[in-house]
């Protein structure tokens, strides 16, 4: 295989192996097992139970959005991105690990550990996002970046098959009960994560660094980097106009993907049912990212953005009249069709705008604000919920999905890169 071809697939399989974190950890099994075993104690209710899981999730993004930035721009300047990568990977991998040893009731334990592993997990997707520019050039932005989201989506979708298999029947696989059978599932996604990444740490290579910023330590210049950077993004009104529009829709999109199992386990829905659901929304997501790849191609990233923005915003209001298990399906497959689009556009339509050899840095930023964007997301149904119901909650992400399509309207498309 051609040493370029082998990098793009490299890459491509770190959204196989951390995709695995994401749907078997972080969507599915550890919200349900967070209400019902590590939030199992007297006078805990379902509403005050989303609470602390919200919390936990946006205080992971908290430290991640606080360090994202300054990591970015010592990793450009100490050609770092690889070493980062393989740090957030084996931090998460090992939180993830070690999460089933918490007991039943410790929910406070148990959302320690999540967040840690949430905090393995967002580095290692900033560091990821990162090096797409060093495997691709700017004309295959698009299908590079839909071509990871893809893998991950069918690479996770089959462990997740397997897990809650053994989930719902852990006496076939020789387990003692769904406590059992979660731990393992944890265990193999830990396992899963890490030796996917493997093939990245080997044939992914780093294209040359920015230029020093100035003498001393790569922190110091990482630090100055990171304030002459700030200042190139506060003057590019295209580039903030877009970080301004990404942080509002994205945070919709990824409150929807942390919270939909706890969202219909709180509206009375049978959480196999739900588990079902999970596994419709992973492959019909990985035809759909692939053919959004081609959209970004033909008719421009931004475009294939909105389009997908506006399903989320019917997907919203769907959801307020949803009872069945069979509206929850489809819920979850039109979710499918527009999810790893939104998330693989974003990518390669931000990659476009900055500078390809400050990737590092920009994309700092860039993670920076997408992890900003899952803090109000989940706040907002969070409180909605105790205010109202839970059922209503998710009618406060119609003001990020409004909001943020206003804003990437007004963001001017850059200049078609050589040879389109």
């Amino acid at each position: 295989m051609p040493e370029k071809r082998r990098a793009i697939w490299s890459w491509a399989l770190i959204d196989w192996a951390n995709s695995a974190f994401a749907i078997v950890v972080m969507t599915a099994f550890f919200p349900a097992f967070f209400k019902k075993y590590w939030a199992d104690v007297p006078d805990m209710t379902p509403e005050r139970s989303t609470f602390y899981l919200t919390l936990s999730l946006s205080g992971s993004s908290l430290v991640v959005a606080l360090l994202a930035p300054l990591l970015g721009s010592i990793a450009d300047q100490g050609n770092w991105k690889r070493k980062f990568l393989i740090f957030f990977t084996v931090l998460g991998a090992a939180a993830t690990a070690v999460l089933p040893l918490a007991s039943q009731g410790q929910f406070v334990l148990a959302g320690v550990l999540f967040a840690v592993a949430s905090i393995g997990f967002s580095g290692n997707n900033m560091f990821t996002d990162a090096l797409l520019t060093d495997v691709a050039d700017a004309r295959s932005y698009d299908r590079v970046s839909a071509l990871g989201y893809a893998l991950g989506y069918v690479g996770s979708g089959g462990l997740f098959v397997l897990c809650a298999a053994a989930i719902g029947n852990p006496a076939a696989f020789g387990l003692a009960g769904p406590v059992a059978a979660m731990q393992v599932a944890f265990w193999v996604t830990a396992g899963w994560w890490v030796v996917f990444t493997v093939p990245a740490m080997l044939w992914v290579r780093e294209s040359a660094g920015t230029p020093p910023a100035g003498s001393g330590s790569v922190l110091t210049r990482g630090f100055r980097q990171f304030v002459a950077t700030f200042r190139e993004i506060r003057n590019d009104r295209r580039i903030l106009l877009f970080l301004a529009a990404y942080i509002l829709y994205i945070d919709g999109v990824n409150t929807v993907i942390k919270l939909a199992t706890d969202f219909g386990l709180a509206i009375g829905l049978d959480q196999g049912a739900l588990m079902k659901a999970l596994v419709v929304t992973q492959f019909v997501a990985f035809p759909a990212a692939i053919l959004f790849g081609r959209i970004g191609e033909k008719w421009g990233a931004k475009r294939g953005i909105m389009a997908g923005i506006v399903v989320y915003a019917g997907v919203c209001l769907f959801a307020t009249r949803m009872d069945s298990e069979r509206e929850f399906f489809i819920m979850a497959g039109v979710v499918g069709l527009v999810q790893g689009g939104v998330q693989a556009l974003s990518r390669s339509y931000f990659a476009s705008l900055i500078p390809a050899e400050k990737g590092g840095e920009y994309f700092g930023f860039y993670n920076m604000l997408g992890k900003f964007a899952a803090i109000l997301g989940p706040l907002l149904m969070g409180i909605t919920a105790l205010v109202t119901d839970s059922r209503t909650s998710i009618l406060s992400l119609l003001l990020l999905f409004g909001g943020g399509m206003w804003v990437l309207s007004k963001v001017r498309d850059p200049a078609p890169a050589p040879g389109t």
